[in-house]
């Protein structure tokens, strides 16, 4: 059991940084001057891989592409002018499309102006623009007001467009796929068209389209004269996508202050570009400190879990947008050498007090198998209910505030790591600062633990499987219509296919949905299908 840092451990285990607005103290994470100096020189080349990758390094091999999301908030800094004109030229064309939405210079073919914008991506394409939503959009603001379309479940698609059954002549979408071929996407997007098609309206004349050049999405868009086509580029991933259009945008959009978020992210980006790692230099470096932690927890090998407690409702999506970027990044079966080591770190969380009600038992007492980060912003906010005394000379802010520095003291009582982010506010600043902040962190940590942060090598294995799985469905189907049935063995055994269960699965879905019979058996598993009469 460890003890209650002092406060000058607090002190000189704290990275604080006033001109981020930021402090970062580690001092609860049983660092130790043995293990600083340990880790002085792989952190040295960390900060040295980072300045490489941000100078145009090849940063992902497998696809012989460089990584510069970095860029996108410094285009200056971009290796080539050809890419540094691109970058000014996207943030011009969002800034122009925005204003004419908003000025009512760009309608719909009925001279609508547009009230509701209807996000249509998944992964990074939607957990983006959600984080902006929730945390930066007001019911008072003159931006559009967001919705998501953002899994392929019809109901969940159905959920969001008959919410909107009475306006959708009011509706933009924005169509978000770096190849136009995403899957989930393409669906959502097709099943928004079908919607529209039977309101009697057009698609394409109230859609805009973020995509790469001459993808198929970039294709039909032209084709079908769209209201705007806006670029995704192969240098930034999705995860990492959010300061480029696929954020803007929809912020803009929404009336968020998108100058604010990116030059937030440029500060920090600046701030953690140093290459010492001495006592100095590392206290100054929120990005640095902040691998180091993550490497200290964890043994440099995933050995305990990420849990995010940010303690305000602003930020209760940042956990989910974290638990992208972090385990995508480093969830890896090799490192860069081809040496198998089954990295990553796990990460869960929402948002305090809320949810320490419903895992903080665990985390006292429970398995020692995690670090918690807790996100403390200073400004309680809210307006009038700010001003509200629940008891004398106590508001529900403090209420807030006493809840996280409680449970922050409960779990140090029983020995557990934490680290505490604080923040003076939620805003585009300060958020455009705490989304570099990981963005950096997760590369360094990267590098410490010798893994490519920027493939997703797993995330492509689990398409092919789908696409598997679909093919073996058209087979399904294409058996029972020429008049096959049976069990699931049987029509596998019919198809030449050994795995059963799948198949079972097939059908059962196809039966649930009335797209074929099924006849009881005497058990489910013998349940007998056959076309549809």
């Amino acid at each position: 059991m460890t003890t209650t840092p002092t406060w000058q451990e607090v002190r000189y285990r704290s990275c604080d940084c006033p001109r981020l607005g930021l402090r970062l103290d580690t001092s609860r994470m049983g660092f130790d001057p043995a293990f600083i100096d340990r880790m002085r020189q792989p952190l040295v080349q960390a900060l040295r891989d980072m300045q490489a990758l941000e100078r145009g390094a090849i940063a992902n091999p497998d696809e012989n592409r460089r990584v510069g999301h970095y860029w996108l908030r410094a285009p200056w800094l971009a290796p080539t002018a050809s890419l540094t004109r691109a970058i000014e030229a996207a943030s011009q064309q969002i800034a122009e499309v925005a204003e004419g939405v908003r000025d009512g210079t760009i309608v719909s073919v009925d001279g609508d102006r547009f009230h509701e914008l209807v996000v249509i991506g998944i992964g990074g394409s939607a957990l983006g623009p959600q984080l902006l939503a929730d945390a930066l959009c007001d019911s008072g603001s003159d931006g559009l007001r967001p919705h998501f379309l953002d899994n392929t479940d019809p109901d969940g698609m159905d959920r969001v467009l008959d919410a909107l059954a009475d306006r959708l002549d009011r509706v933009l979408f924005l169509v978000i796929s770096k190849s136009g071929g995403t899957a989930e996407t393409r669906n959502a997007m097709l099943v928004a068209q079908a919607r529209m098609a039977a309101h009697g309206a057009s698609f394409a004349a109230q859609a805009m389209a973020i995509t790469g050049e001459s993808s198929a999405l970039d294709r039909m868009a032209q084709q079908q004269g769209w209201l705007a086509r806006l670029p995704m580029w192969d240098w930034v991933g999705g995860r990492t996508s959010i300061t480029s259009a696929v954020g803007l945008l929809p912020a803009a959009l929404m009336g968020i202050d998108t100058s604010e978020l990116l030059a937030g992210a440029a500060a920090c980006d600046e701030a953690t570009r140093l290459d010492s790692a001495d006592d100095e230099a590392l206290l100054s470096n929120p990005a640095a400190l902040l691998a180091l932690a993550w490497y200290r927890a964890t043994d440099g090998r995933g050995a305990r879990d990420m849990v995010l407690l940010p303690y305000r409702d602003r930020l209760m999506l940042f956990s989910r947008y974290l638990q992208q970027l972090v385990m995508e990044s480093l969830g890896k079966a090799e490192d860069r050498q081809g040496n198998a080591v089954a990295q990553g770190i796990a990460v869960y969380g929402n948002k305090g007090s809320t949810d320490q009600h419903a895992y903080v038992q665990q985390l006292r007492d429970g398995l020692d198998n995690f670090f918690v980060t807790f996100i403390e912003v200073l400004e309680d906010g809210g307006g009038d209910a700010a001003r509200v005394e629940v008891e004398d000379g106590v508001t529900s802010g403090d209420y807030l505030r006493g809840f996280f520095l409680g449970t922050r003291r409960a779990l140090d009582e029983r020995g557990r790591l934490s680290l505490t982010l604080t923040v003076p506010r939620v805003d585009a600043w300060t958020l455009g600062v705490l989304i570099a902040l990981y963005e950096r962190a997760v590369g360094l940590y990267a590098s410490l633990i010798d893994v490519n942060a920027y493939h997703q090598p797993g995330v492509e294995a689990g398409k092919k499987a789908a696409a598997t799985v679909l093919a073996l469905q058209r087979a399904v189907v294409g058996h029972l219509a020429s008049g096959g049935s049976g069990t699931a063995e049987e029509v596998a055994q019919a198809l030449g296919e050994s795995d059963i269960e799948t198949v079972f699965h097939i059908l059962e879905g196809l039966a649930a949905n009335g797209r074929i019979t099924r006849e009881p058996g005497e058990t489910t598993f013998e349940a007998r299908f056959a076309a549809s009469n």
